[in-house]
């Protein structure tokens, strides 16, 4: 495993986490009682109503291979003309990192708690997935795509008709070293309400 982040800096974490791309991520990834903890903390997030409208749904070894070929074939089937390279890459989508981690929103649309709480509830789980790898020494990186919205892909996760996917996060160890990329101006995104 990498060296975890050293926290003599509390924000060091937010200030430096970014993505690495998933196709940059390597083994390994967490041992069983590393993956154990980051879930545990993951899943520590704002829950309005105490509903856990969250699951989560881990991609291993050959079987992401096999996801990756039953969405290729859910893909060719609701386009046609997806063959050759687009058609491969569909199938070794989820390979190249050694874990992924299918965040699923589980929404109560009749509880009292609005569906968008209990959707960034679910969102949130997938961010602090991101902050705890980095913590530990890990790369990750959120992906969503077509297939993160596709109800017959939903059906190859199991996924019941008020489930949907938020995310899967690929998680490994990175093969580059990442660049830091442009963020926003602070003052290009706050303002001070006054009345």
């Amino acid at each position: 495993m990498n060296n975890p982040l050293p926290l003599s800096n509390p924000l060091a974490l937010l200030q430096q986490r970014r993505s690495v791309p998933a196709r940059q991520l390597g083994e390994p990834a967490p041992d069983p009682a590393t993956l154990e903890t980051l879930l545990e903390a993951a899943i520590r997030v704002p829950d309005h109503g105490k509903l856990v409208p969250f699951r989560l749904i881990l991609l291993r070894g050959e079987a992401k291979l096999r996801f990756g070929e039953r969405l290729a074939e859910v893909g060719m089937r609701n386009n046609p003309e997806m063959t050759g390279a687009r058609l491969q890459k569909e199938r070794r989508r989820y390979t190249f990192a050694p874990l992924v981690i299918a965040v699923i929103a589980r929404i109560d649309a009749e509880h009292k708690v609005p569906e968008i709480e209990q959707k960034l509830c679910a969102g949130n789980v997938a961010h602090n997935l991101l902050l705890g790898a980095y913590a530990l020494g890990y790369g990750a990186q959120w992906v969503t795509g077509w297939a993160a919205y596709d109800r017959a892909a939903a059906a190859v996760l199991g996924l019941a008709a008020h489930e949907h996917v938020v995310g899967f996060v690929h998680i490994g160890t990175p093969q580059i070293e990442m660049p830091e990329r442009e963020r926003p101006a602070l003052a290009d995104v706050l303002q001070t309400w006054v009345p």
